[in-house]
C-alpha cells in the first residue's frame, strides 16, 4: 500500500473514533435549541393570560450548566458511550416528551452526564455497584446525582432465581414490593430511600455487570423496574429501556418480567418497553407477571 493511502486511513479510522462523541453533544445542543423555541412558543400564547408566563419562558430557555458542561465534555472527547447513536436516540424521543421527569439509571458510566443534560430540571438519579468508580466520576462530575449499591445476586444463580420467584409468595406480581422484601431474592432492598419514594418515569437498566459468574447480573434490576411500574400510582405508562439484550440472561428476564406484548421498539441492543400500572391491566392475579 502506498503511503499516501496509508496515512489517509489512518486519518479515516481517528475521525470515526471522533464522530460520535461529536454526533452526541450536537444531539444535546440540538436539543436544547429545539426544547427552546418550543417552550417558548408555548408559552408566548399565554403571556397575553398571565404574566407570569414570561419568568417561566426564560426559566425553560436558559441552557443549564450541566448541559453546557456535557456539550463540551463530548465535543473534546473520545470516550463515547456505552450506546450507539440510534439507541441513544430511542430514549431522546421520549425525554423530549416526558421532560422533566423522574429518570431512574441502573449504572454510572460515560454517558451520564448526556442523560442528565438531556433531562434538565428534571430529577436523574444513577445506581452504581461500584464506590470507587462513584468517586471516580463525581471527581470530574460532580453535579452528577449517583448512589453506590448492593446487589443480592450474582449471574450464576439465574437461572435458580427464576424457579425461586415462582414458588415465593412476595414475589408474585399481586404482592411483590421491594424496601424490606428480603423472602424474595430479586427485590432489590437495602437502596436509598429515595429509590423508593420516587415514582418514575423513565427507568434505564444498563448495568449491573452481567457478563462474568460472579457479576450481580440485571436479573434483580429488571424485577424491581417491573414491580415499580405495576405499582406506579401516576398517570400514563412507566417507559423501562434494557441495554445488552443480546445477552441470554437479559433477554430471558426480560420476556418474563417486563413482557414482549409490552415491548414498543427495538434498536441495536436495546428494547423498549411502555408497562402500563397494574390498575389498567386486564389481568393481575395470575402466577407470571406476562
Amino acid at each position: 500500500m502506498k503511503r499516501e493511502e496509508t496515512v489517509k486511513n489512518r486519518q479515516f479510522v481517528a475521525d470515526k473514533r471522533w464522530f460520535l462523541p461529536i454526533a452526541i453533544a450536537g444531539l444535546i445542543a440540538g436539543t436544547i435549541l429545539i426544547s427552546s423555541f418550543i417552550k417558548t412558543a408555548d408559552y408566548s400564547l399565554l403571556c397575553s393570560i398571565a404574566k407570569t408566563r414570561s419568568e417561566a419562558v426564560d426559566e425553560y430557555s436558559t441552557t443549564t450548566p450541566i448541559q453546557l458542561q456535557a456539550i463540551v465534555h463530548y465535543a473534546t472527547s473520545r470516550i463515547v458511550p456505552q450506546q450507539n447513536f440510534g439507541e441513544i436516540s430511542v430514549t431522546l424521543d421520549v425525554l423530549k416528551k416526558r421532560s422533566p421527569c423522574n429518570f431512574l439509571v441502573f449504572g454510572l458510566g460515560y454517558d451520564s452526564l448526556m442523560w442528565t443534560s438531556l433531562n434538565p430540571r428534571g430529577n436523574t438519579i444513577f445506581l452504581e455497584e461500584d464506590p470507587k468508580w462513584v468517586q471516580t466520576v463525581l471527581k470530574d462530575a460532580p453535579d452528577l446525582h449517583a448512589h453506590a449499591v448492593k446487589y443480592r445476586t450474582q449471574l450464576k444463580e439465574a437461572d435458580d432465581l427464576l424457579s425461586h420467584y415462582l414458588s415465593e409468595p412476595n414475589c408474585s406480581p399481586s404482592k411483590a414490593y421491594l424496601r424490606g422484601n428480603e423472602k424474595c431474592k430479586l427485590a432489590l432492598t437495602g437502596f436509598p430511600d429515595e429509590y423508593y419514594d420516587t415514582e418514575w418515569d423513565l427507568i434505564m437498566i444498563d448495568a449491573p455487570r452481567g457478563y462474568f459468574a460472579e457479576a450481580p447480573g440485571r436479573m434483580a434490576a429488571i424485577f424491581s423496574a417491573a414491580v415499580m411500574a405495576r405499582n406506579r400510582k401516576g398517570s400514563g405508562v412507566t417507559h423501562v429501556f434494557l441495554h445488552d439484550i443480546d445477552r441470554r440472561v437479559e433477554k430471558i428476564f426480560a420476556e418474563e418480567f417486563l413482557c414482549r406484548k409490552y415491548l414498543v421498539k427495538s434498536v441495536g441492543r436495546l428494547w423498549h418497553f411502555e408497562i402500563p400500572p397494574a390498575a389498567n391491566m386486564s389481568t393481575v392475579d395470575g402466577p407470571r407477571f406476562c
